[in-house]
């Protein structure tokens, strides 16, 4: 097994149900659900939509990266999730992370993500998914997350998604 650490996030519907709901989905699909994260309240971008929850879970699977992202995939379409607008509204977003120890280049698949040490939407909830330091970046999600500037808008909502 390899452990692995998807980003959930949905602004549209029942939020987070929509999140508890893509768990279900994983661990339907045999994947063994590690730790998931509280959800976490952050300001859309672009700001003419719903504010989203996210959240981080870390799992354990058998899936390469690119049987992972169609997992992922699957879950989103599963979940009412339609190809719009890049950035737009959705009833869910799952993307991975981290797929074991090391960095993934693969044509339409790129881990971790550039930017990932930028997102407050993402650092918020992988710093309670993983405590340690991240795969690849050498870093723990906190220390990243305190690094950007105050205001972020990241807030926790207090309700746990397993």
């Amino acid at each position: 097994m390899t452990g692995a650490v998807l980003a959930l996030g949905s602004n549209l519907g029942d939020r987070a149900a929509n999140l508890r709901a893509a768990v279900r989905l994983l661990r339907e699909a045999g994947v063994t659900v590690v730790r998931c994260s509280s959800a976490w309240e952050t300001p859309p971008v672009p700001a003419d939509q719903p504010s989203y929850l996210n959240a981080a879970v870390r799992i354990e699977t058998d899936a390469g990266p690119l049987q992972l992202l169609a997992l992922a995939k699957g879950i989103e379409h599963t979940l009412g999730r339609r190809p719009e607008r890049r950035w737009g509204p959705r009833p869910i977003d799952v993307d991975i992370l981290f797929h074991g120890a090391g960095p993934v280049d693969l044509p339409g698949l790129t881990i971790p993500h550039p930017r990932i040490a930028e997102r407050a939407f993402v650092l918020a909830p992988l710093a309670e998914a993983w405590e340690g330091e991240l795969p690849v970046l050498a870093r723990r999600a906190v220390d990243l997350l305190a690094a950007l500037p105050q205001g972020h808008g990241a807030r926790r909502t207090g309700e746990l998604l397993s």
